[in-house]
């Protein structure tokens, strides 16, 4: 007689099915509705869904399987779906501390990088906007969620200050395209430009999870995250919504920064989000001439990096060029790809690629008329559209 595996078996084999947006298996998530052992080795299993529509219904599809059929004695699986009643939703919104579940917009994104600094001024703006121009210059598909609502400054850096934000037909806000098709989100394309953002909390909570939620990221495989400079409520709200991201820190070289950005690393800790390396920015001041001076000292990235048993990730020298392009528009590792500042952030690209290897696959879009679902309508604050 076959051996069978029993109930509790394929309940543990199915908490290897994560669900890629929120990053958890879907037996934590109670998405498993009910699970059936059959003597002659076929298992049926019913996961709910949060939409019917759902455009990761392929993955849980695949995951499903792959997962049971791990199991020795199973020789078939059938796997069925339904949907969370709004009761159900309620209460998985109430559990993992949101006001309601995504739909679906960051199902094909890999790897989320959260780039934050202990203090304003330390260049994380730039760093951020050129990284995400280095990384899709090496093939890979990237956005830009600009999350420093107070000091956006993405739009400017990728030369789309002043453009207006559009929403799609399936009423998803699209990404404006900077420079090598970098995906760009920002507030400043909500607001009049350079407009003064005066938010409270809530305001700002709410406004993070439609960047999240409701925009139409696509496949991705970086979201870089410029957060605002400290340890305030954005970076506790991104934490929340990603328990999976990865926080990379900007410092300057002087030890003041660096004392101020270990407050960063302690914050992330205590949100238990991974702290993947750290970048020393304005390391010297490097001349056309390739004369290097060390204005702002030397030695804290590394320092910092030995503090928190993580990797310096590289060490980025302050140019003209690299201050004339945050300015101009073009990020410089594309302007002036051999500038020393344009050199030291693809090189850390690079390591950062090196570092994330994709954890979930890709998955392709739903085909048209599968689900049979409405369009789903944008959740949260309306941002104000063009």
């Amino acid at each position: 007689m076959r051996d069978m595996p029993t109930r509790d078996q394929v309940t543990e084999a199915l908490r290897e099915v994560i669900d890629p947006e929120l990053r958890r298996d879907i037996v934590t998530l109670e998405m498993v509705r009910s699970i059936e052992v059959h003597p002659n080795g076929v298992v049926d299993v019913t996961v709910s869904l949060t939409t019917p529509g759902c455009p990761i219904r392929d993955h849980f599809q695949s995951a499903v399987d792959q997962a049971i059929r791990k199991l020795d004695g199973v020789v078939g699986v059938n796997i069925s779906f339904d949907v969370l009643s709004d009761e159900e939703k309620r209460a998985l919104g109430v559990k993992l501390g949101r006001g309601s579940l995504p739909e679906g917009a960051l199902a094909q994104v890999s790897n989320v990088i959260c780039v934050g600094s202990g203090k304003g001024g330390v260049g994380k703006s730039s760093v951020t906007a050129n990284l995400a121009a280095a990384l899709a210059a090496q093939g890979k598909q990237v956005g830009v969620m600009d999350a420093d609502v107070w000091g956006y400054s993405q739009p400017r850096m990728f030369g789309l200050n002043g453009e207006r934000a559009k929403v799609g037909p399936n009423h998803k806000i699209l990404p404006l395209q900077g420079t090598d098709g970098v995906k760009v989100v920002s507030i400043g394309f909500f607001i009049d430009q350079d407009a003064a953002v005066v938010w409270r909390g809530p305001m700002l909570h709410k406004a993070l999870q439609q960047f999240l939620e409701d925009v139409d990221w696509g496949a991705l495989d970086y979201l870089l995250i410029d957060l605002p400079p400290g340890t305030g409520d954005v970076s506790m709200t991104l934490a929340q919504l990603l328990p999976d991201a990865r926080f990379v820190i900007v410092t300057t070289p002087q030890a003041v920064a660096q004392k101020v950005a270990r407050r960063s690393a302690d914050m992330a800790a205590k949100l238990d989000l991974e702290v993947a390396g750290v970048i020393e920015n304005m390391a010297g001041f490097t001349t056309p001439a390739g004369e290097s001076f060390p204005i702002f000292g030397a030695g804290g990235g590394q320092l910092l990096a030995e503090e928190l048993d993580v990797p310096l990730l590289g060490q980025v020298p302050l140019t003209m060029a690299l201050r004339e392009q945050s300015d101009g528009g073009l990020p410089v590792v594309l302007a002036q790809p051999q500038d020393a500042a344009a050199q030291a952030i693809s090189a850390i690209a690079q390591r950062l690629i090196a570092m994330t290897p994709v954890a979930l696959p890709m998955m392709a879009a739903p085909e048209p008329g599968v689900g049979g679902s409405a369009s789903p309508k944008p959740m949260g604050m309306s941002l104000p559209m063009a």
